[in-house]
């Protein structure tokens, strides 16, 4: 952020009189174009991306790391940067014809597994990187998209890297899946697995970088580089940047879904800084070894929705049905419908479900709870007043990965 936008923002703070200036700054789901604390990281991965600078293709690399170490901001971080340098557009003037480009193209691609759960969508996330035009949504199918990737690969100096980022968590394709179907065009891609594990049967002499934890110093740096630009001018003493980064033991989602809780917090009690109670409670909403916000934010609209009235309805010591009733009495969701997303969603790992005490004979009731931050979700997800849809759930997001005539990948 340059110093003429630092200036406005406080302006803006000064005139709104609100504690949270800028949400996305604020965000554990927004990424730094330069991730804090990370630089000897990104030395390394580029070490591994030498090869690139010679026109040719590195070889497929894992990035692993903890939660919460930055593993997606780093690999993010670095293909803007590298597109920026080595991708079509720095070569849109002096070395292209209307034929096409003349000089080698390496592009990077970021694939998010938490949002590309199909043959269909995988291929359009790429497509949307390497083509010049729009790439249609529907009215085309998955083989047609496939054709596509490789007339556009299948030309002289063509390359692509191609990183698949939460390969390793539940309902996104994995690793495996994608490098089948990249395989038509085998000669011309390399591929990047990102993820808290490296991919199964990985070989011990292929190349991995493995991201550790923030030391407590880096996530203090994080907190406060947030808070500068995300909070009004003040609003979180230094101390309490120290305090929250102890407690986050060097998990910067952590760390900012309890800066973001305490800011959402402080904006509605009318605060102008962030008080010990704020970040008290903040804290305490953001479970232990629970999972990334962004889990539950690349739900369907309509599961989020369903999670919103979860929160609402207070279920930790309410059995299932009980829960699906109540969920469904604020919705027009049927019971079984809202039953059915609970039990989904607890697979996925996104809820959990906690034994209750027996009540008799017959099998032993549970509850759900939440296993992400749920003020950060509250404020960052859907409005929970809109209109639901019945029938198996399906959003207008779902749906549009489904191109007509052409039926979902359910590979995993």
């Amino acid at each position: 952020m340059d110093l003429q936008e630092r200036i406005a923002r406080r302006r803006s703070a000064h005139q709104g009189r609100e504690i949270v200036v800028d949400r996305d700054h604020l965000s554990p789901v927004v990424h730094r174009a330069e991730p804090v604390g990370r630089g000897p990281v990104l030395e390394r991965l580029l070490d591994e991306f030498e090869p690139v600078f010679d026109s040719e293709l590195p070889p497929p690399i894992a990035v692993d790391g903890p939660a919460g170490s930055g593993t997606s901001a780093i690999v993010t971080a670095l293909f803007d940067a590298l597109n920026e340098r080595l991708g079509e557009s720095t070569r849109s003037i002096g070395t292209t014809t209307r034929a096409g480009s003349m000089g080698p193209i390496t592009w990077f691609v970021y694939v998010d597994g938490r949002r590309v759960e199909s043959a269909f969508a995988f291929y359009r996330t790429v497509l949307s990187v390497l083509s010049t035009e729009s790439v249609p949504a529907s009215g085309v199918g998955t083989d047609e998209f496939r054709e596509r990737l490789r007339d556009r690969l299948d030309r002289p100096n063509h390359r692509a890297v191609i990183a698949l980022d939460h390969h390793d968590e539940p309902e996104t394709l994995s690793y495996e899946r994608v490098r089948d179907l990249l395989e038509p065009v085998d000669g011309s891609v390399s591929t990047v697995a990102v993820g808290q594990t490296v991919p199964d049967r990985w070989d011990d002499e292929q190349p991995t970088v493995s991201v550790p934890d923030y030391r407590h110093h880096e996530l203090v740096d994080i907190v406060t580089d947030r808070a500068s630009t995300g909070l009004a001018a003040g609003a979180l003493a230094h101390e309490s940047a120290r305090e929250l980064a102890t407690w986050a033991e060097g998990n910067a989602h952590d760390a900012l879904a309890a800066l973001f809780g305490a800011g959402v917090l402080a904006n509605a009690d009318g605060s102008d800084r962030l008080e010990s109670h704020h970040l008290e409670t903040a804290r305490a909403d953001v479970p232990d070894n629970g999972v990334h916000l962004d889990r539950a934010l690349a739900l369907s609209e309509t599961r989020q929705r369903v999670l919103l009235d979860l929160i609402a309805v207070d279920s930790t010591d309410t059995p299932i049905r009980d829960v699906a009733t109540k969920i469904a009495d604020r919705s027009s969701l049927t019971t079984g419908t809202v039953k059915r997303f609970l039990y989904e969603l607890a697979d996925r790992g996104v809820i959990e479900r906690v034994p209750l005490p027996a009540n008799g004979s017959g099998r032993r009731p549970s509850a759900v709870v939440p296993r992400f931050p749920t003020i950060a979700f509250r404020a960052l997800g859907p409005d929970s007043n809109g209109d639901e849809t019945e029938a198996d759930g399906a959003s207008e997001g779902e749906a549009a990965e489904t191109p007509h005539g052409d039926l979902p990948d359910s590979s995993p």
